[in-house]
C-alpha cells in the first residue's frame, strides 16, 4: 500500500501507525523527517526502513547512496565536455543534495576547476513543484556561459530547463544541464530532454525486499543501510554538446568520443583535425585543462568503468573489445584514476544483471 508523505505531515506518525495498523503492514518504508517518533511503529510489531529525506538514521536502516560520488561523476562528465564554468542547483537541508554538491565541487577543485563554481540552494523541498522564478532567473542570467549545470534530481533539472526556456537561455548550446535518477518518464517531458545520472534503483528495490523479508522472520537482525551505486550518465540533448566554441578542439572531442572502444593515440585524433600537432595540443589544453593524451586516456577509463557495471563480459573481454589486448595496461590506468582494482570496483558496484 502506497501513502503519500503528506498524509504524515498532515496527520502525524500515530495516525499512520493506526493505518499500518489496520492494513496488517508488517513492514513500514518511508521518507521520515528527523523528530518523527519511529518507535510508534516498532511498538506495534513492524519493521521500520527509511528512505533518505533530510538525513539518515541510525536506529533504523536506510535507503541511500553515495552521493559525493555521484557529485563527482557528473563533475568529470562536464569536464570533459570542455566546460570550465559550473553551477549546482539543488534543496540545502537534505542529505541527498548536499552531498552531491559536496562531491560535485570537491571533484572540481581535484581537477583545477573550482575557480568558477556557482551554487543555488534555496528551493525548498516541501515545494517541490513551486519554485520563485524571479530568484532562479536572476541566478540563472548571471552565469556565465557557457555553463555546466548539474542539478540535485530530474526534479530540479525539470524545473531549470524551464525558467532557462522563458529566459531564453538555449539549452544545450549556451550551457549543459545534468539531473539524477534518471526519471525516464519526467527526462522525456522536458524540452529539450534531460541527460541524467542513472542509479541503480532497481537492484535496491531487490535488496530491500530480501532485507525486509529477513527482518520480519528474525527480529534479532537490524538490517543494514541499503547503498544505491550510480551507473552512467544517460545523455539526452540537454547535454548533447561540448562547451568548447574552438572548432578544432570540438572537432577533435567529437573523435574521441566516438572512437573511445578503439585504442587511438593523439597521432590519430591529429589525422583528423587538419592543424598542426603543437597548435592544437595548446588549444586543447587552453579548452579543457588535459592535454590530448590524458583526455584520451581519462574518457577510455570512464566507458572501462561503465562497461565493468553494464555488462557480464570478463574484465579481458571488455578490455578487448577496447582494442586493448593486455587488460593489465588497462587496470593499472583504471587503479591510477578510481584508486581500486577493476575487479574491486565491479565487486562493490556491480549491478544485479
Amino acid at each position: 500500500c502506497k501513502m503519500p508523505p503528506s498524509f504524515l505531515r498532515e496527520n502525524g506518525m500515530e495516525k499512520v501507525a493506526d493505518f499500518a495498523s489496520k492494513w496488517r503492514a508488517d513492514v513500514v518504508v518511508g521518507q521520515f523527517n528527523p523528530d518523527d517518533d519511529l518507535q510508534v511503529l516498532k511498538d506495534r510489531g513492524m519493521v521500520v526502513i527509511a528512505q533518505d529525506y533530510i538525513r539518515r538514521f541510525e536506529d533504523v536502516p536506510n535507503i541511500t547512496s553515495d552521493y559525493r560520488k555521484q557529485g563527482a561523476m557528473v563533475a568529470e562528465r562536464l569536464i570533459v565536455k570542455g566546460f570550465r564554468n559550473f553551477a549546482f542547483f539543488g534543496n540545502k537541508g537534505m542529505c541527498w543534495s548536499d552531498e552531491r554538491c559536496e562531491g560535485f565541487v570537491q571533484h572540481l577543485q581535484e581537477e583545477g576547476c573550482s575557480q568558477h563554481v556557482y551554487i543555488y540552494d534555496r528551493q525548498r523541498i516541501e515545494n517541490i513543484w513551486y519554485y520563485n522564478q524571479s530568484i532562479l532567473s536572476e541566478w540563472l542570467l548571471s552565469l556565465p556561459r557557457p555553463c555546466g549545470i548539474m542539478t540535485c534530481d530530474d526534479n530540479q533539472g525539470i524545473i531549470l530547463l524551464d525558467v532557462c526556456s522563458t529566459n531564453g537561455i538555449q539549452i544545450p548550446f549556451q550551457g549543459a544541464v545534468i539531473g539524477v535518477d534518471n526519471d525516464v518518464i519526467l527526462c522525456r517531458m522536458s524540452n529539450p530532454a534531460l541527460s541524467s545520472l542513472d542509479v541503480d534503483i532497481e537492484r535496491g528495490g531487490y535488496e530491500l525486499a530480501e532485507m525486509a523479508e529477513k527482518m520480519v522472520h528474525d527480529p534479532s537482525y537490524k538490517g543494514e543501510d541499503i547503498i544505491l551505486e550510480p551507473l552512467n550518465i544517460a545523455e539526452r540533448m540537454s547535454s548533447s554538446v561540448f562547451a568548447t566554441k574552438d572548432e578544432a578542439v570540438n572537432k577533435a572531442m567529437h573523435y574521441i568520443m566516438d572512437n573511445l572502444r578503439r585504442k587511438i593515440q593523439v597521432g590519430d585524433v591529429l589525422s583528423a583535425v587538419p592543424i598542426s600537432r603543437r597548435l592544437l595540443e595548446q588549444r586543447f589544453l587552453k579548452e579543457t585543462g588535459r592535454t590530448i593524451y590524458q583526455y584520451i586516456s581519462r574518457a577510455r577509463i570512464e566507458w572501462f568503468a561503465y562497461r565493468l557495471l553494464s555488462s557480464k563480459d570478463s574484465i579481458a573481454e571488455i578490455a578487448a573489445s577496447m582494442d586493448e589486448p593486455d587488460a593489465k595496461i588497462l587496470s593499472r590506468s583504471f587503479v591510477s584514476v578510481k584508486g581500486c582494482t577493476p575487479s574491486q570496483y565491479r565487486k562493490k558496484n556491480l549491478r544485479k544483471l
